[in-house]
C-alpha cells in the first residue's frame, strides 16, 4: 500500500515537473528551465536551467545548467540589485522573466547576458565575470532598455558627445577593448569596453550610475553622457531616481 502511494506521489512529480517546464516552454521559448522563484515584489519571475539549452533559428545561442550552490548564492545578488527597479518601471521597459544559466554564449564567443525585451526576458550568466557580476546585472539590463527606447537612446546623438577623431568599432564582439575596469582617468568613458559601440558605452555609464562608481569630476565629455542617460530615464519614468 505505501509502495503504491509513493509510486504515485513520484509519477506526479514527474506529471508536475514537466507541465512546468512546458508551460515555461510556452511563455519564453526557452527549453530546459524550471521555476527558482515567482513571487517578488517588483513581481519578476526567476527561472533556471536544469540542462544546457540551445536557441536561436541556427542554435548559436547557448548555456549550461549551474549547481543548486550557484544557483542559491547568485539568485540572492541577483534578486537585491534588481529589486530596486519598481513593478511599474520593469513594466514600462518590458521586462518580467529572469533566466538563470552559465556559460551563456553567442556562435561560440561567450557573453554576460542577453536580452529580449519582445519576450520580456533577461538571460544572465551567473559566471562571466565574479569580480563586477553586480554591475554587469545592471548593464545587461540597460540593453532592455535601450532595445524597447531606441528613439530615446540614438546613438548618432550620443557619438557627437565624443572627440571629432575618435571612432567607435562596427560591433562589440568587433573590438579587442573588452576591460571592465574602471578608469582612474575616465577620458570621457568609464571602461575599456565602453569604447566598442554606443549602446555598450550607454550600458556602461548607466551600470556605473546605478552602482554609485561615479563623483562628479571634471571630465566634460563624461558629465554630458551622464546627463543624457539621467534625461532618458526621467522621460522613461519621471519617478526613477539612481
Amino acid at each position: 500500500m505505501y509502495m503504491r502511494i509513493f509510486k504515485l506521489v513520484l509519477i506526479s512529480f514527474f506529471l508536475i515537473t514537466s507541465a512546468n517546464s512546458n508551460s515555461i516552454y510556452n511563455l519564453i521559448k526557452i527549453p530546459n528551465l524550471e521555476i527558482y522563484e515567482l513571487k517578488t515584489p517588483n513581481k519578476l519571475k526567476y527561472f533556471y536551467a536544469t540542462k544546457p539549452f540551445r536557441l536561436g533559428v541556427q542554435k548559436n545561442i547557448a548555456c549550461s545548467n549551474s549547481d543548486k550552490k550557484t544557483y542559491d548564492e547568485k539568485y540572492q545578488i541577483i534578486s537585491n540589485n534588481l529589486k530596486r527597479y519598481s513593478k511599474e518601471f520593469l513594466r514600462k521597459i518590458n521586462l518580467k522573466y529572469i533566466v538563470m544559466c552559465e556559460n551563456l554564449s553567442i556562435s561560440g564567443i561567450n557573453t554576460a547576458g542577453i536580452p529580449d525585451h519582445l519576450m520580456k526576458t533577461l538571460i544572465i550568466d551567473l559566471k562571466f565575470n565574479e569580480k563586477y557580476f553586480e554591475r554587469v546585472i545592471h548593464h545587461e539590463l540597460f540593453h532592455i532598455i535601450n532595445d524597447g527606447f531606441k528613439k530615446l537612446f540614438n546613438d548618432d546623438e550620443w557619438k557627437k558627445f565624443n572627440k571629432a577623431n575618435f571612432k567607435y568599432a562596427d560591433c562589440s564582439t568587433c573590438s579587442k577593448k573588452l576591460g571592465l575596469d574602471t578608469y582612474k582617468k575616465t577620458g570621457g568613458f568609464f571602461t575599456e569596453y565602453s569604447m566598442t559601440i554606443p549602446s555598450e558605452d550607454m550600458a556602461e555609464v548607466y551600470s556605473h550610475l546605478i552602482m554609485g562608481n561615479y563623483k562628479n569630476s571634471n571630465d566634460k565629455i563624461l558629465n554630458k553622457k551622464i546627463k543624457f542617460i539621467k534625461d532618458r530615464l526621467k522621460e522613461i519614468d519621471s519617478t526613477f531616481v539612481f
